[in-house]
């Protein structure tokens, strides 16, 4: 059984480095507002990226297996530092979906953490997403 908790406001590991992911979104939906395009917020977002120092990938390939067979392949709008998956939405609200996407790409790249950025809300919405241990050894996710 899956076992999921949401909790606002929970550090991840990597703070210092999320500080700097999440100021460079700020930057960017202060400056361009909602109503764009998810492509248009991620161009935004690489430039911030660049300009504050910040290490990214773009649309890194990430290889989809099952059974030790590649089946597909996906790419994460961005791994930053190598360490942080970072997604870009653009709609009217997330859904139960985008999170299970999230948790998904965690799995498939063996990574710990992940954010969510939601632009087209009048507020930036900010989600954080992790991999942890639970009691039992099995997966306990956040978001």
């Amino acid at each position: 059984m899956n076992q999921e908790i949401r909790k606002a406001g929970r550090a991840l590991r990597d703070s210092e480095i999320t500080q700097q992911i999440i100021a460079a979104a700020i930057r960017v939906h202060r400056q361009l507002g909602p109503g764009f395009l998810e492509s248009v917020y991620e161009e935004a977002l690489a430039v911030e990226f660049a300009l504050s120092g910040i290490q990214f990938l773009r649309q890194y390939p990430v290889p989809i297996f099952y059974r030790d067979h590649q089946i597909g392949e996906h790419h994460l709008d961005f791994l930053v530092e190598g360490k942080i998956v970072v997604e870009i939405k653009a709609v009217s609200q997330l859904e139960d979906i985008h999170f299970a996407i999230g948790r998904s790409y965690l799995r498939a790249t063996n990574l710990q953490d992940g954010l969510l950025f939601n632009f087209a809300t009048t507020a930036l919405t900010i989600k954080r997403f992790c991999r942890e241990r639970a009691h039992n050894g099995s997966p306990d996710l956040l978001a």
